[in-house]
């Protein structure tokens, strides 16, 4: 045995992944890292029993090469003597049918696909190829967007799969760097294939990857890899600790009064009852609720919560006649068209992605110019309403639409009367008088575009 197989056999019995005699899911995408697994996994299934499946999705996203992807799957699964199944989904359709961005939608479509064969087939565990690289990559990640605790402590070694908490998801590579693997690959001549988009600096985690990661190794830390997988190990463990705490609290009240606890455990406290009253647990709204007693805040179109001073939330029904009522949903698919909602006369019309480049570089544009397939050909016009979140342009991560209008000081009377347009999905891409939405703006990569123009007929409504 190989001393790559040794360490992942020993990572495997050590942290309890699987059990011997036990079947299993391997997901194949076909890279090098999901290609290094099934080999691994095939080399120790004899010796502990297990029956193993691979599991390639084929998302349709670039043609010809994702029919390769899938083929070169099946020719290892055969060769290795492995069962091998397959699926396709159409990615684009299901992020333009929720509003998602291509890489989420993919990621759904993926875990949904490996819940669905492992369901059939009367498996419990789905293996991934996750390795340390990937892990140092969502730190960053998530640090951008401003994640917590939770999100920094990153990936776990298993979890509940997201399309179905029965089932279990598993990183045998967890502990490897990706420089192991592709040795591995090369030693052995495992054959693989290079997702091309990958080399696409347009998606946040390749510039992540190929941009500043090597500078921060080259210039500021050689081991900021080291580094960051031990920072995000001391977050686990502060977390989880803090997580027990909460929960000993919320089950022993009244124990210490809430305003003597100290801010972090505070903060798990009312994460934990956000979670548990099904609510987004978003830090904004964490800090609100931490530093004031007795105030409601809204969560919804006609739902606000509040924090009582023993530290109990209470989530209740709310009146929403301040805000405008009144919805409209409009069919993009026309190659043009107007339509008229309270007061905004909008129209639009489907240009090439060339021809949006070229309007975004000239001094002529009026208007906006958004991606038409991220948009849809399905779309809502409304008014704002409390709880809607918006990722203007040129930010890291979604806020709330009430806490941007507040820092962009547009009045309160004003505000309700705004109208946004959201995707069928619910995703807001357009605020009236505002940035566009970050996920919709025009790339390189585009290859259709809306033209979007509109005009107020009349003042917003003043209404308190």
């Amino acid at each position: 045995m190989d001393e790559l197989s040794r360490q992942v056999g020993e990572h495997i019995r050590r942290h309890r992944l699987l059990r011997d005699g036990q079947p299993a899911l391997v997901a194949v995408s076909g890279g090098v890292d999901s290609m290094v697994l099934l080999h691994v996994l095939q080399d120790l299934a004899l010796g502990h029993g297990w029956r193993l499946t691979a599991a390639h999705l084929n998302h349709g996203l670039r043609g010809r090469a994702s029919d390769a992807d899938e083929a070169l799957v099946c020719r290892a699964a055969r060769r290795l003597g492995c069962a091998c199944v397959t699926g396709r989904a159409d990615v684009r359709a299901l992020a333009r049918r929720k509003g998602l961005s291509i890489e989420m939608a993919a990621r759904e479509a993926r875990h949904e696909f490996l819940a669905q064969t492992a369901r059939r087939l009367g498996i419990r565990v789905i293996l991934l190829a996750h390795h340390a690289d990937d892990r140092v990559e969502l730190f960053l990640l998530r640090l951008f967007r401003g994640a917590g605790l939770a999100g920094l402590a990153g990936m776990k070694r298993a979890n509940p799969s997201p399309a179905n908490a029965r089932l279990r998801l598993a990183r045998p590579f967890f502990e490897l760097e990706k420089a192991a693997l592709l040795e591995y690959a090369a030693a052995r001549e495992i054959a693989f294939r290079e997702d091309a988009s990958n080399a696409s600096l347009e998606i946040q985690r390749n510039r992540v990857r190929r941009e500043l990661l090597p500078l921060l190794r080259r210039r500021y830390q050689p081991a900021i890899d080291a580094t960051v997988l031990r920072a995000a190990g001391l977050i686990e463990d502060a977390g989880a600790f803090l997580s027990l705490e909460a929960r000993r609290w919320l089950e022993s009240r009244p124990g210490r009064p809430f305003r003597a606890l100290s801010p972090a455990l505070q903060r798990e406290i009312l994460r934990t009852e956000l979670i548990r009253s099904g609510v987004a647990a978003d830090y904004d709204l964490i800090e609100r609720l931490r530093q004031t007693a007795d105030r409601p805040f809204s969560i919804g179109p006609d739902r606000r919560v509040r924090r009582l001073r023993d530290g109990t939330l209470r989530v209740e029904r709310s009146a929403p006649h301040a805000f405008q009522p009144g919805r409209v949903e409009v069919d993009l698919s026309a190659r043009a068209g107007r339509v008229l909602f309270d007061g905004v006369e909008l129209s639009w019309r489907r240009v090439s992605g060339a021809q949006a480049r070229r309007l975004l570089r000239s001094s002529r544009l009026e208007g906006e110019v958004f991606d038409a397939d991220r948009v849809g050909t399905r779309i809502v016009l409304r008014h704002w309403t409390p709880g809607d979140r918006f990722r203007p342009i040129g930010m890291p991560s979604a806020v709330k639409l009430q806490d941007w209008f507040t820092n962009r000081k547009v009045a309160r009377a004003a505000r309700r009367a705004l109208t946004v347009a959201a995707t069928a999905g619910g995703t807001l891409w357009w605020v009236e008088n505002q940035r566009i939405g970050e996920e919709f703006k025009v790339t390189a990569a585009a290859r259709n575009a809306l033209r979007w123009q509109w005009r107020r007929r009349r003042r917003p409504d003043a209404a308190p």
